[in-house]
């Protein structure tokens, strides 16, 4: 089984890139961040006719995210709201960032975290409350599916080698010290990155600025991840990054990540 997640930045601006890629690459569910739609306007017919069944929960013109799956998913969720209930989730469903879905014994989870702007910032703030919240979620998804399957657009890069710089790190958004402890106690419930498996060492991004042609020089930060639980992480077998994606024609400024197990 392999899952892919991909932080597009709009799914009709790179909806070619997307079916096209599937084709060379039909992986079982693709995991789709910031679609930027509503979901009447989604677009379903172009992935129907590639065999790819879609789920997805959506705003107009932020945030958004996706299953595409090529066999249909059961139990698709919406939101923390639909595992906690709304009284516990408060404000933290008005934007569109949570989704999963079940595959046969798997349960995967679709996730695209707040940016958080800037330290110190109420977006900074809000981010941290929802990690929180993530963790209450994703410990009840936890409990009920031993094969979890959790990925997406993390907003942090976990480790320095996860960075091209050390730089400014702790005072840099999405590798302050207090993101990545907060971020670490997610984890705690029993999630290992699937991709640090595999690949021990830095230089390894899924993330470059559209600014100051950082592509191209390789500056870039992981900060797409997929975690596994225990039992599935014993079971994974690969996890990679294809940065060709990135080197296209008006790409997103992410690229597709994918884990196989």
């Amino acid at each position: 089984m392999k899952v892919t997640s991909w932080n597009v930045n709009s799914i009709r601006t790179r909806l070619d890139h997307v079916t096209q890629w599937l084709q060379a690459n039909p992986v079982d569910v693709m995991c789709l961040q910031e679609t930027k739609v509503i979901d009447k306007d989604f677009p379903l017919q172009p992935f129907a006719d590639i065999g790819y069944q879609a789920y997805f929960y959506g705003q107009k013109s932020y945030n958004g995210v996706a299953l595409l799956s090529r066999e249909p998913l059961t139990d698709v969720q919406m939101g923390f709201g639909a595992v906690l209930g709304e009284d516990a989730v408060g404000d933290l469903d008005d934007q569109k960032r949570v989704i999963s879905g079940l595959l046969g014994d798997v349960r995967v989870v679709n996730l695209y975290v707040p940016n958080g702007s800037a330290i110190g910032s109420e977006k900074y703030d809000y981010k941290l409350r929802w990690l929180t919240l993530l963790k209450q979620y994703l410990s009840q998804q936890l409990t009920a599916h031993p094969l979890l399957s959790v990925c997406g657009d993390f907003n942090i890069a976990l480790e320095n080698k996860d960075i091209y710089t050390d730089k400014n790190r702790d005072k840099h958004i999405m590798s302050s010290p207090v993101e990545r402890e907060t971020l670490r106690d997610v984890l705690s419930i029993g999630l290992a990155d699937a991709f640090r498996k595999f690949t021990d060492e830095g230089g390894h991004f899924s993330w470059w600025d559209y600014r100051t042609n950082s592509f191209v020089r390789n500056t870039g930060w992981r900060i797409d991840h997929h975690y596994l639980s225990p039992e599935l992480y014993e079971k994974a077998v690969a996890c990679t990054i294809d940065t060709e994606p990135r080197g296209l024609e008006r790409p997103s400024d992410h690229t597709p990540v994918t884990v196989e197990y």
